[in-house]
């Protein structure tokens, strides 16, 4: 292994500022001699074509615009089918013999499905299906000769339209069809059908007793699916008027979400009647943009987000491996990841048919472990939208757990008379937390406090890299304070006058445990972040309390709960997963003393006590690969290239192997297709090339020599670094801003 230790032991860092090759590059990088390339080029190989069809939802390729997502395939027939989803749509009534998890947090249910179908045209020997990555779309070619039909696929990237094009060869009558399993049984097609299909679904009312919970009450969503030269055939499918080699499909979406007050006073008839006006109004809004401009715009989304940022490995199969999970990845995140809510973990917008879950049958509405957000599997597929640039597709998680704080704060103050908030591990959209008292029965995420924190250090990164001032004050600086109110008020002191953080689960693995290494790591790298933010957005941020508006400033309270942190626990020269004797009974797969190194990243390349960071991980408990597992991120933040690459490699492979597309993540503990893989194998990735922490940037910190890249990335302070390696060195560089060059160090 060329390891960490070696790298130390010959302290090889080279200071960019010092040597030869780094002052021309400094110099080309003020110069502009390096400009920025499009990736789109690069994108072209990484395509996935199918060239045999179906036979169901399982051969699905994604596609979306961040709120909608579609499974799209081809039948053994020649039909494009497609499920639709989208990231609002909460149903809020489940079967009595429905699984118990889908009872909580709501179910985020499919639309339905659409099939067109062009007579007289077959997928027979001459077909191909292809997911083109640059622009966001699908092309679909079928038939032969005469009977030829080329599809497109594509969901608009600023409107919340599908849109399907059909062209042919000769004129061709062509027929759509609505697929809703759930017409009779919660969902309902709009009355007075004229050349359209409109259809919906919506939760029962407050009052109903099969709903859920009274934040999905009268939650309505659907869509309404029309097109030019199209009529209707029968209330469930249209069809073309006369036979043509020019048709446009177009499926227009919309959910509405009413207030838990609102829904109390509405009646069934004017949230229909709302609802469908505002759809109207939807589709016109649409219809105004000519459809070569939208897609126009369209493509431009998209080249605008594949050119934010890229690394492209190359050298070897394993290399092209990764490079391909990692683009495909990327893609499957822009898809789902800009609509209301955060990407679900368990299958995100891609959910499909499941025949064969624990001996059952289940729809593609169904997904293991329901509709509650769990942080630890959410996380994977944001901590990597820093680096990538991709700071819109942050803003759900952020904003959800936002809405969540005022009344989490209530309950807090309600069950334990102070201050402060924290975050379930596993939440509903809407948030709230339980009485966990001291008495309150120990269990996996009883007594575990610290989402708020690592959602605090997130947000932390991410104004250090945007340097948005207003998110500092209207999202971190709020989110944060709760969060470190809620330790300082919530546990008591030692004999020494430390915190004493009992009874506190050391993640899921340790409960009720005292002192846990993830809180304490937690609590020690926030704070001193906290208090190194400008006065001016913490004097501008919103007030929590009525001592805060009379203008005490918190970074007091800050400041004395930093002097009473008990350092993390060890012994013999290791971090240990709490503090204390090490006799409690172990419940899960995790090693919580590593999240010292991450997410806290108090160890690292460069940073101080790195023989006991590495001597840590080389005795972690669980090495298991997949899923939620953070080796690979571990290790890359340790400079151990040879256990990130064999991680990460592991991640951007482990396809399911029931599922057509190759970045179908295996479901690990989740469910397919799982998101978390192909998250950690980013996040990792990244900091094997680049590891960015306040100013300073360090290159290659922990990568193989025989992997070349090109890569473009995201550093705090609105920098990108882009360049290459080759043979483990940096063959080209460009930094921008230019000043920001001689905070480069290259580890070699």
């Amino acid at each position: 292994m060329k390891g960490l230790h070696h790298k130390l032991i010959a302290v090889l860092y080279l200071v960019i500022s010092n040597s030869g090759y780094a002052q021309d590059t400094i110099r080309n990088a003020y110069l502009g001699a390096g400009t920025t390339r499009s990736i789109a080029p690069d994108l072209n190989p990484y395509d996935v074509t199918y060239t045999t069809p179906g036979p169901g939802s399982s051969a699905s390729m994604p596609l979306g615009n961040g709120d909608i997502g579609l499974n799209v395939w081809v039948d053994q027939g020649g039909a494009l089918s497609f499920y639709i989803g989208k990231t609002d749509a909460w149903g809020g009534q489940v079967k009595p013999d429905g699984d118990p998890w889908m009872k909580r947090g709501g179910v985020l249910m499919k639309l339905g499905a659409v099939h067109v179908r062009c007579a007289g045209v077959e997928a027979g020997p001459v077909f191909s299906q292809t997911l083109h990555l640059s622009q966001g779309v699908i092309w679909i070619h079928e038939g032969r000769g005469a009977d030829t039909a080329l599809l497109k696929v594509w969901v608009d990237a600023n409107q919340p339209v599908i849109r399907v094009e059909v062209k042919s060869g000769k004129p061709l009558q062509v027929e759509t069809s609505l697929d809703d399993w759930r017409l009779g049984d919660g969902d309902n097609l709009m009355h007075e059908q004229k050349n359209s299909i409109t259809w919906y679904h919506k939760n029962p009312g407050v009052n109903d007793s099969s709903l859920t919970d009274p934040h999905l009450a009268d939650i309505t969503f659907g869509a309404i699916m029309k097109g030019k030269n199209l009529t209707q055939k029968d209330s469930l499918t249209l069809k073309t008027r006369h036979p043509a080699t020019d048709q446009l499909i177009s499926i227009y979406a919309l959910t509405e979400a009413p207030s838990v007050q609102e829904a109390s006073g509405r009646s069934l008839h004017s949230t229909l009647t709302q609802w469908g006006q505002h759809l109207k109004n939807l589709v016109q809004k649409v219809d105004q943009r000519p459809i070569q401009k939208a897609w126009t715009a369209h493509k431009k989304w998209w080249s605008d987000f594949w050119n934010r940022s890229w690394i492209n490995v190359y050298g070897n199969k394993e290399a092209e491996d990764v490079t391909r999970g990692y683009i495909l990845q990327r893609f499957k995140t822009a898809c789902a990841g800009r609509g209301a809510y955060p990407i679900k973990f368990n299958g995100s917008l891609f959910v499909v048919d499941n025949p064969h879950w624990q001996g059952k049958q289940h729809n593609a509405d169904f997904r293991a472990w329901g509709g509650m957000y769990w942080f630890q599997n959410t996380r994977p597929m944001y901590w990597s939208s820093l680096m990538a640039g991709d700071f819109d597709l942050m803003m759900p998680l952020f904003r959800m757990y936002k809405k969540m704080l005022p009344t989490n704060e209530a309950q807090v103050k309600q069950y334990y008379g102070h201050g402060g908030a924290y975050f379930q591990e596993t939440t509903p959209f809407w948030g709230g937390v339980p009485f966990m008292g001291p008495q309150v029965q120990a269990l996996y995420t009883n007594h575990y406090f610290t989402p708020i924190l690592e959602l605090s250090m997130m947000m932390l990164d991410y104004v250090d890299y945007t340097q948005d001032s207003n998110f500092a004050k209207q999202y971190l600086i709020p989110m944060a304070s709760a969060g470190l109110t809620f330790y300082a008020e919530h546990f008591g002191r030692d004999s020494a006058g430390k915190l004493l953080l009992d009874p506190d689960n050391a993640i899921e693995m340790f409960w009720k445990v005292y002192d846990p290494a993830p809180d304490l790591a937690a609590l020690h790298a926030v704070i001193p972040r906290m208090l190194a933010l400008p006065a001016s957005w913490i004097a501008g941020a919103p007030k929590a309390n009525a001592a805060d508006a009379m203008g005490t400033d918190p970074r007091a309270s800050w400041r004395k709960l930093l002097a009473i942190l008990p350092p993390l626990p060890q012994a013999e020269g290791k971090l240990l997963p709490y503090t204390g004797a090490q006799t409690a009974q172990a419940h899960n797969l995790e090693n919580p003393e590593l999240y010292a190194i991450y997410p806290y990243r108090l160890f690292g390349v460069g940073k101080p006590d790195m023989d006991i960071a590495l001597k840590t991980f080389d005795a972690r408990r669980f090495k298991e690969k997949g899923c939620w597992n953070q080796d690979p991120i571990q290790a890359a933040f340790l400079g151990l290239d040879s256990v990130a690459r064999e991680y990460v490699h592991f991640n951007f492979t482990r396809k399911d192997p029931s599922l057509k597309f190759p970045a179908f993540w295996a479901v690990g503990h989740d469910y397919l297709p799982d998101e978390d893989n192909g998250g950690n194998g980013e996040y990792a990735l990244q900091h094997m090339l680049l590891q960015a922490d306040g100013t300073n940037m360090l290159l290659l910190p922990a990568w193989p020599r025989d992997w070349n890249a090109d890569f473009k990335l995201h550093a705090p302070l609105h920098t990108t670094i882009e360049g290459r390696v080759e043979g483990g060195k940096i063959t080209r560089l460009v930094v921008t801003p230019a000043t920001r060059a001689s905070d480069v160090r290259i580890i070699m």
